[in-house]
């Protein structure tokens, strides 16, 4: 049995590609709360500690908030002490975009949704976590939606 950790700003059953870029804005700012379109739709960053599931140690499988695609497990999520969920892989490299950033100042990797294009956070490698790969995918609480799994 699953269900949704809370109401989630999307509708239940995900978005298509094709129906995801078919979206107006104007649609997004009806579809999501604003504090999700500004991070998922305008690249904004909740502050640390704040979100959801930055410390949630609950077993499932975390989606898009904006299109309901599947992105990370909790079995890949690990406390990076960075006050946002971290998980070391996604579920499919497929279903992330990859995307220099060059805000702030600095040079990032920024993680998008493939299937809508959202803003998901960024990823970040050579920091010496003891994971499989090394890599802290770094993402906001307010793109993600947890299905918990009933065992």
């Amino acid at each position: 049995m699953t269900h949704h950790a809370h109401q989630s700003d999307a509708a239940s059953q995900p978005l298509s590609r094709e129906q995801a870029q078919a979206l107006s804005e104007q649609q997004w700012r009806e579809r999501l709360s604003p504090e999700a379109y500004q991070v998922l739709r305008q690249a904004g960053t909740e502050r640390p500690y704040t979100g959801e599931y930055w410390d949630s140690d609950e077993i499932g499988t975390y989606s898009c908030r904006a299109c309901g695609t599947e992105l990370f497990s909790s079995s890949t999520k690990f406390d990076a002490r960075c006050g946002w969920p971290s998980f070391y892989a996604p579920t499919d490299n497929e279903r992330i975009t990859y995307v220099e950033d060059h805000s702030l100042g600095m040079t990032r990797v920024e993680v998008r949704c493939s299937n809508c294009d959202s803003h998901l956070g960024h990823v970040f490698a050579g920091e010496g976590f003891d994971t499989p790969t090394d890599l802290r995918y770094c993402i906001n609480s307010l793109s993600l939606d947890l299905t918990k799994r009933e065992d």
